[in-house]
C-alpha cells in the first residue's frame, strides 16, 4: 500500500509517499481501505519528533482519525462486516491506503456524510465527549468555556455543547473567526488578541464565571482561567501549547473549591475508547444524523499534498477540519 511516513523529523516537507506492507489484523481488529483521514495537531507534534506513538502503533505514518470501508475482519470481531462504512479512531497510521483497528474503535457513518466529512469526525468527537462531559462532567444549564474555538476541536465543542442545551463562550485569533463561532452557536466569542478574556467572561456571566473550560492552550492563559471558573469550577487541559510550566493561585483554588484535571487520549486503553464510542453512538451521533451537528471542513488536500496540509494546520488560519483525500491520486 501507499503510505504518507515522516522520513526524518523535521518540517512539513519530511512527509513523503512511500510503499508499506498493509497491516495485519489481530483478531478484535477489521482492516480499513481508507478514504479519508484527518489531519490533527498532535499529527505535526509527531512529524517534528515531539509525539512518540504508543508501542505498537505505526511509528512512521502519522493519523489518528479515518473514515473508509471495512475491506477485512478478525475472527473475534462480531458487529462489523467487510463492505461497511465506517470512520474510526486509530493510534496511529491513518495517513495510509489501509489501516487496522479495533473493533470497538469504529462507528457507523452517520446518515449519508461523505468520507471526507466522516473523516473529520473521530478525534474531536471523542476527545469532546471525554473531556468535557465525562472529565468535565458538565451538567444540565452549565456553561462552558472552550479556547481555541475555531479549531478543529473547538467546532466540535460548540456545537456539541449548544445542542446538548449549554451556553458556550470561546476565544478565537481574528474576529472573523469570532463571528464564525457565533455562527455556529457560540454565545460569545472573544478575540483574545484585542480582548482580555477573563474580564469578558466576567462581564458575560454578570461575575459568575463558567462552569467547565476546555483549554488547549496552557501556559499564561492559566491564571485567566482560574480566574474564569465559578465556584466548583472544572479546568480540563488537553493540550499546553503555551507551555507546562505556570504558577496559579492557589487560594483562589480552595476558595472556589476548583477541579484542575486533564487526559491525553491517544494512550489510553482500547476499552477506555469503545466506551466514548457507546456514548457517542447513543447521544451525539443522532445529532449528526438530524445535522443539529454538522462537520465543518475548511480544506481537503489528496494524500500526496499531506505537506500542504500540515503547512496549513501549522499556520493557524484554518476554521475546522483539515481532510487527506486517499480517492483523489
Amino acid at each position: 500500500m501507499k503510505a504518507v511516513v515522516i522520513t526524518q523529523p523535521g518540517g512539513p516537507f519530511v512527509l513523503q509517499i512511500a510503499e508499506r506492507p498493509v497491516p495485519v489484523c489481530a483478531d478484535n481488529e477489521v482492516l480499513i481501505k481508507v478514504m479519508a483521514a484527518g489531519v490533527n495537531r498532535p499529527d505535526v507534534f509527531q512529524r517534528k519528533g515531539n509525539y512518540p506513538p504508543p508501542a505498537g502503533a505505526p511509528q512512521d505514518i502519522p493519523g489518528l482519525e479515518i473514515a473508509g470501508i471495512v475491506a477485512e475482519i478478525g475472527n473475534t470481531v462480531t458487529h462489523l462486516m467487510v463492505g461497511d462504512r465506517v470512520c474510526a479512531l486509530v493510534v496511529g497510521g491513518g495517513y495510509a491506503e489501509y489501516c487496522n483497528v479495533p473493533q470497538e474503535q469504529c462507528l457507523p457513518i452517520p446518515g449519508s456524510l461523505s468520507f471526507i466529512e466522516a473523516a473529520s469526525l473521530p478525534e474531536t468527537f471523542f476527545t469532546v465527549w471525554s473531556n468535557v462531559f465525562d472529565r468535565g462532567d458538565l451538567k444540565d444549564g452549565e456553561t462552558l468555556l472552550v479556547h481555541g474555538g475555531s479549531s478543529g476541536i473547538g467546532v466540535t465543542a460548540i456545537q456539541m455543547a449548544k445542542a446538548l442545551g449549554h451556553t458556550v463562550y470561546v476565544t478565537a485569533g481574528s474576529d472573523d473567526k469570532c463571528r464564525f463561532c457565533e455562527q455556529l452557536g457560540a454565545s460569545k466569542a472573544i478575540n483574545y488578541k484585542t480582548e482580555n478574556f477573563a474580564d469578558v467572561i466576567k462581564e458575560a456571566t454578570n461575575g459568575k464565571g463558567v462552569d467547565v473550560i476546555l483549554d488547549m492552550i496552557g501556559g499564561d492563559y492559566t491564571a485567566g482561567n482560574i480566574q474564569s471558573l465559578a465556584v466548583e469550577g472544572r479546568l480540563v487541559l488537553i493540550n499546553t501549547m503555551k507551555g507546562n510550566n505556570v504558577q496559579i493561585d492557589l487560594a483562589q483554588v480552595m476558595r472556589k473549591r476548583l477541579v484542575i484535571t486533564g487526559s491525553m487520549l491517544r494512550s489510553r486503553e482500547v476499552a477506555f475508547k469503545g466506551k466514548i464510542a457507546h456514548e457517542l453512538l447513543t447521544t451525539v451521533w443522532p445529532l449528526l444524523v438530524s445535522g443539529d451537528i454538522k462537520p465543518v471542513i475548511h480544506s481537503v488536500f489528496p494524500a500526496t499534498d499531506a505537506a500542504k496540509a500540515h503547512e496549513l494546520m501549522e499556520s493557524s488560519a484554518h476554521i475546522g477540519k483539515i481532510i487527506l483525500n486517499f480517492e483523489q491520486r
